[in-house]
């Protein structure tokens, strides 16, 4: 069931959303050659308590850290660990938080000091899908229509859409209907109305679609070993269109 959020719901979405926005700031300024990502995991927690905020995904299906830390070929779900980040490396950071009961949830893919032009490309057009889709999250318009236009501007590109992952109802619960995938057909699905909240995520590949989950459980990587990107916000339908919960101030 789509649950459509009342004014003081959307209210405390925002504040959720804001911790997400504000922390993920912080870490993307630490982020540099030599950097681990269990380093910037625990500045992460460290930061969403002191704005008296839970991580959502510590705990979450036994996931024991706050940030999901994705490089290189890594799709989504990495393990923050004590690996030393490369110059020419790309990350996927991707962090969700609790507070009054309501969920944020935010993620991007950033260099790590000077990246080949394959990589600027992927991140440009990864983050440019997002926001084709949210430019289609409107009341009125349907669920698939925005899952086409973050397809379309992907695979035009170049790039590959993965389609075992996708996107997210989110409010009282991390994960809600509907399921928000980054593919499908334009003018069908459910009908977008105002109070439907929902996370927009798409994982674009250089090479296949394809992908597998390593031994940990949890890490998603690419069949092939080729670079992945995933850019996420978590936004409502309003009657002015969509208003980005995520975006930061």
């Amino acid at each position: 069931m789509i649950v459509l959020r009342s004014p003081d719901e959307i209210k405390k979405l925002r504040a959720s959303n804001r911790i997400v926005a504000s922390v993920m700031g912080e870490i993307k300024k630490a982020i540099h050659p030599g950097t681990t990502t269990l380093e910037l995991d625990e500045m992460a927690e460290k930061l969403v308590l002191d704005m008296g905020g839970t991580p959502a995904f510590k705990g979450y299906n036994g996931f024991k850290h706050t940030l999901c830390t994705s490089v290189n070929e890594q799709v989504v779900h990495g393990i923050p660990n004590k690996r030393k980040l490369q110059e020419g490396d790309i990350l996927s950071i991707d962090i969700g938080v609790k507070l009054d009961g309501y969920f944020g949830d935010h993620a991007v893919t950033v260099p790590v000091g000077k990246v080949s032009e394959d990589a600027q490309r992927l991140l440009r057009f990864c983050e440019e899908a997002l926001w084709k889709g949210i430019e289609r999250a409107k009341a009125g318009n349907r669920l698939f229509d925005v899952s086409n236009a973050i397809q379309v501007h992907a695979e035009a590109a170049g790039f590959s859409v993965v389609k075992v992952y996708v996107g997210h109802g989110i409010g009282t619960s991390l994960h809600e209907e509907p399921q928000v995938p980054n593919f499908g057909e334009p003018g069908t699905g459910p009908e977008l109305k105002p109070g439907m909240v929902m996370a927009l995520e798409p994982m674009l590949n250089v090479g296949v679609a394809d992908v597998k989950v390593l031994g940990d459980a949890w890490t998603v990587v690419t069949a092939d070993g080729k670079l992945s990107a995933h850019f996420e916000h978590s936004l409502v339908i309003s009657e002015n269109g969509p208003e980005i919960l995520s975006l930061a101030a």
